[in-house]
């Protein structure tokens, strides 16, 4: 018998000093509720806010509410078998994302898995969702342009890198397809974009690939995407993941363009977790933390100084109006928050002005100084002449006659008018820009015919890459609007003029 306790002493002890002493630790708690992809859990006493959490099945979870005696869940994926007294897990990581040069050219979720089908994307790092903007003391101020190729844009409401510029109007009035244009318009501008999609049908993002597929911008761009019919979890962090997408490229000196399209849809995701967390309706049901839910992030938009790189984030959020009322909740608080907007009115639009930009109410805080001097120069005096064209125009409606001065503006506004007009996936380049921007300002478009407008802008941009090949590179080199370039622009427009005169006088007869 004794032989036998040595044996399993001896036997004991051997294991005891084998046993690896670095005994894993989880901390682990209990399902009290779900439902709506919204979890309740008790025991995850040390958990934090935005923490990833696990289920049995895998299904992960971000922590959003942190109460006395319980946490609030957010489902990142379908809640599958989950129900209530099942296990969950921390993991010791906050919510992160993949980043890098694999995105580009991809479509992918928010938790940064590739919905393509074009293959897995391998990961080398990630960056977490939620991060702290950069300082004032690291940012340099906004001062290089960043050209959309929309004339209207880029003459009056300039956007330069690093800067927040709001897009707003009603539904459907255009304003995603300012931001696709402005996307495409960044090819060969050493550019990377990056274009968040909240609460969209998918079929809108299938044309939005091959849109920007066939103008070659997917090379420079990725698509993250949480359709309407992803759980309100996915859109509420959609757009801090694209965000940290963009900071990775920021961060190594390069500019990136970022799209929200919409932070509407982005707010009413975050008003349902809200309410289903059970956390107090303020005004319209929105949560009191909901200015802050957009501020954090398009805080995180700048342009860095030399020390830390240089990069910049230059954010294009889109919100949409009821009815055209700016004045309502979450515009005015996106509207305060960004350096300006650029706001889209239904009347223009139905009216046949693309893009319906109304002048009088859109505008750059950044302004001139975010805009080449040639079309600062240029564009000097348009917008006070669109705004004294709508001002006649409403009056004259009311008189029977109107006297020749009020006439000659009339008619000259008119055709800025339409000169303004730019159709979808077209962008202009800024030297196409300077060519009709000094047509306009030199009254050479006084001469021409309202029905010839169109067909004298495509003929002189045409004309003047045939003819002015030198005058044109002498432009991109230097943007300035010296005496000498002044004089061989004039010479341009008025060899053109010579030719485009015999149309007129057809027209005529």
């Amino acid at each position: 018998m004794k032989t036998q306790l040595d044996e399993l002493t001896s036997s004991l002890l051997k294991q005891l000093q084998n046993l690896n002493k670095e005994v894993e630790q989880q901390e682990v708690g209990r399902v009290l509720t779900v439902g709506d992809g919204i979890v309740t859990a008790d025991g995850l006493d040390g958990v934090v806010s935005g923490e990833l959490v696990v289920f049995p099945n895998g299904t992960e979870g971000m922590v959003l509410n942190l109460e006395t005696n319980a946490v609030g869940i957010i489902l990142l994926e379908e809640d599958g078998d989950i129900k209530e007294g099942v296990l969950v897990r921390r993991t010791g990581k906050v919510t992160s994302v993949g980043v890098g040069d694999a995105l580009l050219g991809r479509v992918v979720n928010p938790l940064g898995m590739p919905i393509d089908g074009l293959g897995e994307i391998k990961h080398t790092k990630f960056r977490a969702i939620e991060r702290v903007a950069p300082g004032v003391m690291e940012r340099k101020s906004v001062s290089n342009p960043l050209q959309t190729g929309i004339k209207a844009i880029d003459a009056m409401i300039p956007i330069g890198r690093g800067q927040r510029e709001l897009i707003i109007g009603d539904r459907q009035t255009g304003k995603t397809s300012i931001a696709v244009d402005a996307i495409i318009n960044q090819k060969g501008q050493n550019m990377y974009c990056v274009y968040v999609a909240i609460g969209q049908k998918n079929a809108n993002i299938t044309q939005l690939y091959h849109t920007l597929e066939a103008a070659g911008a997917m090379e420079y761009t990725v698509i993250l995407t949480a359709g309407a019919s992803e759980l309100s979890p996915l859109q509420y962090i959609a757009p801090y993941a694209g965000c940290s997408i963009a900071e990775e490229w920021m961060e190594q000196g390069k500019d990136v363009l970022i799209v929200y399209d919409d932070l509407t849809k982005h707010a009413i995701s975050y008003r349902t977790i809200s309410l289903l967390l059970r956390r107090p309706p303020g005004r319209e049901a929105y949560p009191g933390d909901v200015f802050y839910l957009h501020s954090r992030l398009l805080e995180r938009a700048g342009r860095l100084n030399e020390e830390k790189g240089g990069g910049s984030i230059t954010a294009l959020p889109i919100i949409e109006t009821q009815a055209g009322d700016i004045s309502a909740f979450i515009p005015t608080n996106v509207i305060s928050i960004t350096d300006g907007q650029i706001f889209l009115q239904t009347d223009l639009f139905n009216a046949g002005q693309r893009p319906a930009i109304a002048t009088g109410l859109s505008v750059s805080r950044v302004g001139g100084s975010a805009q080449k001097a040639i079309i600062k120069k240029l564009s000097g005096t348009l917008k006070i002449e669109l705004a004294q064209y709508f001002e006649l125009q409403s009056f004259s409606q009311f008189g029977s006659s109107v006297d020749d001065y009020t006439k000659s503006i009339l008619n000259r506004g008119r055709k800025i008018q339409d000169l303004l007009k730019q159709q979808n996936n077209n962008p202009l380049s800024m030297v196409e820009q300077v060519f009709i921007l000094f047509a306009i300002k030199e009254a050479y478009i006084d001469k021409i015919p309202d029905v010839l407008i169109f067909d004298f802008e495509k003929s002189l941009l045409d004309f003047a890459k045939v003819n002015s090949a030198d005058l044109c590179n002498k432009i991109i080199d230097n943007p300035e609007l010296t005496d000498e370039i002044k004089i061989e622009i004039a010479a341009t427009l008025d060899a053109f003029m010579e030719i485009f005169s015999l149309k007129i006088t057809n027209l005529d007869n």
